[in-house]
């Protein structure tokens, strides 16, 4: 995986000062990159039988839908407020530095569903835990996360506890 590290650029002091931002943009536009990525995650997922992909606005986005298309599933995307046309199930969270809110369509996973929540990042883990809640609120059944990065010096992995977590690539700080 250190070849598919070399296609992420590493941004020091951003968004704020002492923070290091892992840049995926440069692992996107590379053709190898994008496409290894897809089928390394697949790979981790390992799992026949999955009804539906959700993805996070907005990287999430991203991954899901290729993610859904090579696992022959669904996608579903939880979106920010007031984004979803049709009635919705929403969940407020906390964040390092006050709240936030995700939404899904109340229609969008049956009861039983197996979901697999994919996104870029796992930091904290904050907003992919909001969304292990909603997939359970509606009835489905989640079947493990994936991600593209993984934070390890954040321990967002601890609040999956019984949750099958795949990350492709991780970080020790």
């Amino acid at each position: 995986m250190d070849n598919l590290k070399q296609l992420i650029r590493t941004v020091p002091d951003f968004p704020k000062p002492g923070i290091q931002f892992y840049d995926i943009t440069t692992l996107l536009k590379n053709a190898y990159g994008l496409r290894t990525t897809i089928d390394r995650l697949v790979e981790l997922i390992d799992d026949p039988n999955i009804d539906t992909v959700i993805g996070m606005e907005a990287r999430g986005f991203i991954f899901a839908p290729a993610l859904a298309y090579r696992l022959k599933a669904g996608f579903v995307p939880v979106r920010k407020p007031r984004k979803l046309p049709a009635a919705t199930e929403s969940i407020t969270y906390d964040l390092e530095y006050g709240t936030d809110t995700l939404e899904i369509h109340k229609d969008a996973i049956g009861e039983g569903h197996r979901v697999i929540i994919a996104d870029d990042l796992l930091a904290t883990g904050g907003t992919a835990r909001a969304v292990v809640d909603l997939v359970e609120r509606l009835g489905g059944v989640v079947a493990g996360l994936a991600f593209v990065v993984e934070l390890n010096f954040l321990k967002g992995r601890e609040r999956f506890p019984g949750y099958k977590v795949a990350s492709l690539l991780k970080y020790d700080e």
